[in-house]
């Protein structure tokens, strides 16, 4: 992930949302694909950056 803005449209991102037990999510694969990044790549910095 770096610093370069993303203009993703919103539509894109509804239809990546789903709702689980009544909660609304993201799949890491589909987020890591929005940042344009390999999902190894992405749960790595998730990991360094808890807050």
């Amino acid at each position: 992930m770096t610093d370069k803005n993303l203009n993703i449209p919103d539509e894109i991102i509804m239809n990546k949302i789903y709702l689980v037990r009544g909660m609304k999510v993201i799949l890491d694969t589909d987020l890591a694909d929005l940042y344009q990044v390999e999902t190894k790549q992405l749960k790595r910095k998730v990991k360094r950056n808890v807050e």
